[in-house]
């Protein structure tokens, strides 16, 4: 089991991170991966910070939006180059996930530093990489410590924090698929992992009207939730406590649509679709994504109806050896039109 060994979540968080690198015993000099908007945000605060303290922090600014095997080596040769005590990921989710996977293969410790809240790769050891024949999600690492300054995370639009929750609203979802393939494939599952996914789900859910405010408050709440989620996933060994169908069509959507949305937003409407082909209350799952303020319809995120039955079609042959309640239901295009038009995701 992997975890990260701090987690430091609150305003002004980021001003601890010379002291956090001297306690990990990270003495010498760092590495930074970062983008181009997130090197202002937070990335050169990070530098300065750091060199307050003596540290040296060499770094990479990097533009992709969906981390690639391509990234990750030019990223491992600058690794490779600095010999860093530590690597840190300041960003969104691509820039961590490529901070993450690039330490881990060149084994030096990670420490994230999230600039959004748009979903649980800040605290997981899984990385989804894109640019292959179909995503897949690998092994990296467990950050050896998240540092969430929620009053860098609070700038960043509302839509980042409502993708976060979408991403957490479909562990209801993920949960459920991981123990059909325990029933029906006698697949390994770990009830405290999943118990822990579900915990998660449900705290978003019963704080859906703070969350929407916009707060800070609201933004701990699912800062908490998403950790967490990195934390199940550490605890099982695999991303299956968080990722199932809603994923599988998050993932079948961004390789799809002209232009997908953002990976949480797709689990969310994921997440009611496949409610209802489990039988589960698909109205409540939609009712929590609208009290947030995410998005519940195909109209919302930009997205032609025709790729919503598209990527439903083909969620299944994502990951054919992840067994889901697309196994149970085989859609068709037909009767896939039917759930996302009784669903409301399409009209």
């Amino acid at each position: 089991m992997e975890f990260p060994r701090e987690v430091i979540v609150g305003n002004g968080t980021l001003e601890q991170i010379g002291d956090l690198c001297r306690r990990l015993g990270y003495s010498k000099s760092l590495f930074m991966v970062t983008g181009e908007r997130t090197f202002n945000i937070a990335g050169r605060r990070t530098i300065d910070l750091l060199g307050d303290q003596g540290l040296e922090v060499n770094y990479l600014v990097v533009s992709s939006q969906a981390p690639t095997l391509d990234d990750i080596r030019i990223i491992e040769k600058e690794i490779a180059k600095c010999k860093p005590n530590a690597v840190l990921g300041v960003g969104g989710g691509t820039k961590i996930d490529l901070g993450k996977l690039s330490s881990a293969r060149q084994g030096v410790p990670f420490i994230s530093i999230p600039t959004t809240a748009s979903h649980d790769g800040m605290a997981s050891p899984f990385v989804s990489l894109r640019g292959l024949d179909r995503p897949h999600s690998v092994m990296g690492q467990s950050p050896m410590a998240v540092i969430a300054d929620t009053s860098l995370i609070i700038q960043a639009p509302h839509r980042f924090l409502a993708s976060g929750c979408g991403d957490v609203v479909s562990k209801f979802i993920s949960t459920r698929d991981w123990k059909l393939a325990h029933e029906r494939r006698n697949e390994y599952y770990g009830q405290y992992s999943s118990s822990l996914a579900l915990m998660s789900a449900r705290h978003v859910a019963e704080n859906a009207d703070i969350i929407r405010l916009g707060s800070e408050e609201g933004l701990r709440i699912v800062l908490e939730a998403l950790v967490s989620c990195g934390v199940a996933m550490g605890v099982a060994g695999t991303s299956r406590p968080c990722s199932g169908s809603a994923h599988l069509f998050s993932h079948a959507l961004t390789m799809i649509a002209e232009k997908p949305a953002m990976h949480g937003e797709q689990c969310g409407l994921g997440a009611i679709m496949m409610a209802y082909l489990h039988s589960m209350d698909w109205r409540r799952i939609r009712n929590v994504l609208q009290g947030v303020g995410a998005p519940t319809k195909a109209s919302e995120i930009g997205v032609e109806p025709e790729h919503i039955v598209r990527a439903l079609v083909k969620a299944r042959d994502i990951r054919p050896e992840r067994y889901t309640i697309l196994d149970e239901k085989l859609l068709t295009h037909k009767s896939s039109e039917r759930v996302a038009r009784t669903t409301g995701v399409i009209g």
